[in-house]
């Protein structure tokens, strides 16, 4: 087993992490995605909505595996993808995240707009459109946080800097 770096070390790096670029966008990737999720859960859907739920769920839950692996500086821990391939591990996520969230958007916006005959004042019946309009907006918002860490992992990537933080 290697040897423990001593406490103050460890609080140092954990607290250069969060004050990092990385680090916020991480965490703004975390309660978007949760905004997201909880969003739909909470309230009926049905159809494409099962999509848009799959995506946000599946991305939070390895948004937070990556968030904890790299706060705890435990990624050499991860066979095939820590160590000098971290960079490019989170990098594939960002990519793979950003990817799958544009068609979720997609859905979302569809679904809103199929209930906005339901936002009226008198409409006395379960109306779903502010629902899926907010849905749709953290599927934005987490969209483009991953599209802004896709963009500053790829300008890492290229000017060669170290895997971590």
């Amino acid at each position: 087993m290697p040897p423990q770096p001593p406490q103050s070390q460890v609080r140092s790096n954990i607290s250069k992490f969060l004050r990092s670029f990385l680090g916020i966008a991480r965490i703004l990737q975390i309660v978007f995605g949760a905004g997201l999720w909880i969003t739909v859960a909470a309230n009926k859907y049905e159809g494409s909505i099962h999509f848009v739920l799959f995506v946000a769920v599946l991305f939070w839950l390895l948004t937070l595996a990556l968030f904890f692996l790299t706060l705890l500086d435990k990624h050499d821990l991860v066979p095939l993808l820590g160590g000098e391939r971290w960079l490019c591990t989170n990098l594939t996520h960002d990519v793979a995240a950003a990817a799958l969230y544009l068609p979720a958007i997609g859905v979302m916006i569809y679904k809103t707009e199929s209930y906005s005959y339901c936002n009226l004042e008198l409409y006395q019946h379960l109306c779903l459109y502010k629902v899926y309009l907010t849905a749709a907006v953290f599927a934005c918002l987490c969209c483009l946080s991953y599209l802004l860490s896709v963009i500053y992992g790829g300008c890492r990537k290229s000017r060669g800097e170290p895997t971590v933080i």
